[in-house]
């Protein structure tokens, strides 16, 4: 296990010197007396793809929403009906800012944009719809430039600009979330399993997107996968979960030569 976090996988120089933009430290989540994040420290460096690996229930997802704020909407909504009470503990810092209370439309101007698992587009507006919506807290500049980049790295989503997101594939509207959440100008890019429910073609399609995307742009990019086999080459740095808690973590190159994730990921 290395913990100092200074391991480098060879891939895209990072414009920045790889300062850090998000730093968790002892980050703890309850459901009721359930631990669904078990004491989590972890770091995201500016302008690399940073992985969160993990089978189902290792707390990938609500990593995912404590990072974005949603996590306390939920918190508030429980509360208000008297359903499960959920409790966040410990630090969330996003550009050295302390973000741990911040509500998640705050974070969201501050650029942390959230892509759910499932896609969660509105199926009965047009793929272009959807993507203005994204566009929400764009320039008008912004927008039309963003706009053309989302169908320049989805070139399949340039003849599909009318159609329903509904009747969209399950890969096509899975370029339309990423697309409809780059209109939203994130600094931090959070994925939460973007490859469920896809075939191995589009899986490796939308992996080289999203190394492109992080290429390009700049773009921070966090990652939570459980089909780790096609994220793992184009991250920079990756964290395996296992019960909500980190138990390793490491470089492309290195989780990749681990045994025990060869063995888990890799079938080796």
């Amino acid at each position: 296990r290395r913990g100092d976090g200074k391991t480098r996988s060879e891939g895209s120089i990072p414009r920045n010197g790889g300062r850090t933009m998000l730093e968790i430290k002892n980050l703890m989540v309850f459901y009721e007396n359930a631990i669904a994040i078990n004491n989590i420290n972890m770091k995201c460096e500016q302008g690399k793809v940073t992985g969160v690996f993990g089978a189902n229930s290792a707390g990938k997802s609500t990593l995912m929403y404590t990072i974005s704020g949603i996590i306390l909407d939920v918190k508030k909504k429980e509360e208000m009906k008297g359903g499960e009470r959920i409790t966040v503990l410990g630090t969330i810092l996003f550009d050295g800012t302390d973000i741990t209370h911040m509500k998640p439309s705050e974070r969201a101007k501050k650029g942390i944009v959230l892509c759910p698992e499932r896609r969660r587009i509105f199926p009965e507006s047009s793929t272009l719809e959807n993507l203005k919506i994204g566009g929400y807290l764009a320039t008008k500049a912004q927008a039309k430039k963003t706009l053309e980049y989302v169908f320049t790295i989805f070139p399949a989503l340039t003849k599909l600009k009318k159609r329903e997101g509904g009747f969209l594939s399950g890969g096509e509207q899975q370029m339309l979330a990423i697309g409809r959440a780059l209109m939203a100008q994130p600094k931090l890019l959070l994925l939460d399993e973007p490859l469920l429910g896809l075939s191995p073609l589009m899986e490796a399609m939308l992996a080289r997107s999203i190394r492109d995307i992080n290429q390009q742009t700049g773009i921070t990019i966090m990652i939570s996968e459980q089909y780790a086999r096609p994220i793992l080459p184009i991250i920079h740095h990756g964290y395996i979960l296992e019960n909500g808690g980190a138990v390793l973590e490491g470089s492309s190159q290195e989780l990749m030569e681990n045994p025990d994730v060869k063995s888990a990921y890799f079938g080796l």
